[in-house]
């Protein structure tokens, strides 16, 4: 894998959805299909669907706290998986809609940087990716779906109301090549009660799976907020969402259609302590996790996998303009099209060139 500057182009669009604490927003609940992408010579010829779940404020000091027995799926994505428990964050922010635009994009936050611009943590309503990054951005939903892939984008904070808006009918691009529509993302669902998004993921995989889906549970940062990071309720939290995760895992490998031909990335957008995460200079909030999974995927450290990235110290910030860059969860955008073999976002500047290897030599 080698190291990026970051000085890029990127793509946004808008539209508002309405949503409330008990019911989920829904739109295209049936996305459409299409056909399996030709075979190349790559190590993931297989890999024809990718899920990729981001546990909102997963430290990873509470993997190593409770350990195999009380975080049975992220013990076993380590011990059948490519993983570090020492990525980071966007460099800008270890905030939650910061660093989620970035896993879609492949893009910093920062303008200065040639990022999407939103280092906001909130949504106006009105606000699309388009304004904040002065240009259209695109996304890792923009380009599978302009390929005839279909996406699908479930999410437990209204906030990811702006990335649904910023690529949906209204202000997403017209699609390059065959017109498949404007809307980026055929499915958006929305419910801040994690364990409605988990079932409404799950049985979408089990009958009308989208070859990328991106899945947000949020219950471990609500708890710290709430009660604090690393304190037992936050603890009973992370619990919970690993074992919403293995339900994810069990769809998936319980599926005819998914299992030997999907891939599961597993990160989050910050780490946390005491009731915030919102400084962005403490290890404690920039230090992640970053775990990959399927078949063809065997146990390995990333950083051994990818001598071009470095691996920092536990305490290090490398900044954007750092000779060579640490794995960050901007990576995500471009290792899931790498995996399901589409090009890189244009304009992106994370992992730009696809070569995050997740595949043992």
């Amino acid at each position: 894998m080698r190291l990026f500057r970051f000085f890029a182009t990127a793509t946004v669009v808008t539209a508002v959805i309405a949503s409330t604490a008990a019911t989920a927003t829904t739109r295209a609940s049936s996305p459409r299909s299409s056909p399996i992408a030709p075979a190349s010579d790559s190590a993931d010829n297989h890999i024809d669907y990718v899920v990729a779940v981001s546990v909102d404020g997963l430290n990873p000091d509470v993997i190593q706290k409770l350990g195999a027995k009380k975080l049975p799926t992220i013990d076993m994505l380590t011990n059948q998986g490519a993983s570090t428990l020492r990525a980071r964050t966007t460099y800008e922010s270890t905030s939650t809609l910061p660093n989620h635009t970035g896993m879609v994009t492949g893009l910093p936050a920062a303008k200065s940087y040639g990022g999407h611009g939103q280092l906001k943590n909130s949504d106006d309503g009105t606000t699309i990716i388009a304004e904040t990054a002065g240009r259209y951005v695109e996304s890792v939903f923009s380009v599978a779906h302009d390929r005839g892939f279909s996406t699908s984008l479930y999410a437990s904070k209204p906030k990811f109301n702006f990335l649904n808006r910023s690529w949906d009918s209204k202000n997403g691009a017209k699609d390059r090549g065959r017109d498949h529509g404007r809307d980026k993302i055929d499915r958006y669902v929305m419910n801040e009660t994690e364990s409605k998004v988990t079932a409404r993921v799950v049985a979408d995989l089990k009958s009308t799976p989208s070859r990328f889906s991106f899945v947000h549970l949020a219950e471990p940062d609500n708890a710290g907020h709430k009660y604090g990071y690393m304190t037992s309720r936050y603890l009973s939290a992370v619990e919970r969402s690993d074992a919403q995760v293995g339900q994810i895992l069990a769809a998936v490998k319980g599926s005819k259609k998914l299992r030997g031909r999907t891939a599961v990335i597993l990160t989050t957008d910050h780490g946390g302590l005491g009731k915030s995460h919102s400084d962005e200079k403490k290890s404690v909030n920039f230090v992640i996790p970053f775990f990959v999974w399927g078949h063809g995927i065997k146990k390995a450290d990333l950083y051994r996998l990818n001598p071009d990235y470095k691996q920092p110290s536990s305490s290090s910030r490398p900044s954007w303009s750092a000779s060579t860059q640490p794995i960050r969860n901007g990576a995500v955008a471009n290792l899931v099209l790498d995996l399901l073999d589409l090009p890189a976002v244009p304009g992106s500047t994370v992992n730009p060139r696809q070569t995050l290897d997740v595949f043992a030599k």
